[in-house]
């Protein structure tokens, strides 16, 4: 699997704790910046992992900055994608299982890099389940749609 990694440079150091976890089982990364601890803009780094995914080139994808907030809103702006802010590890299972994120975002300030890559492990080891929450998930993308 083709996975898109971002951060801002709040987010650098967990990123590249995140990247080494992710390569280790087997999964194919790019990361997409930031690469130095210079400040910059979450919004640019959710949109090049935004629009990877959406482009079919990535199928999944993580983004990290202080607390997750800022740049999972920023990339829920792009058609296409669902990215859900988590801290814990059964939130990053049902945002797969029920919600079909295609992304998980991480705040650097708020969980520490064990359970970071707990939360990892928890979101790509989950499928989407389907059945009633496509439903659900439907009618997110039909929001998505019409009201844009």
């Amino acid at each position: 699997m083709k996975v898109a990694v971002g951060s801002d440079h709040g987010g650098l150091i967990l990123k590249d704790a995140v990247i080494k976890h992710l390569q280790s089982k087997g999964y194919e990364v790019k990361d997409f910046g930031a690469y130095t601890a210079d400040s910059c803009d979450y919004p640019d780094y959710a949109l090049k992992v935004s629009e990877a995914i959406v482009e079919g080139d990535f199928e999944l994808g993580v983004l990290i900055c202080g607390t997750g907030l800022g740049i999972s809103i920023a990339a829920n702006k792009v058609r296409g994608i669902i990215a859900a802010p988590v801290s814990d590890t059964f939130s990053a299972e049902m945002a797969r299982k029920h919600n079909n994120a295609n992304i998980v975002a991480l705040g650097a300030r708020v969980v520490g890099e064990g359970l970071a890559l707990k939360i990892i492990d928890a979101f790509f080891d989950s499928e989407f389940e389907g059945g009633r929450h496509a439903l659900r998930v439907g009618k997110i993308k039909k929001i998505e749609s019409e009201k844009l």
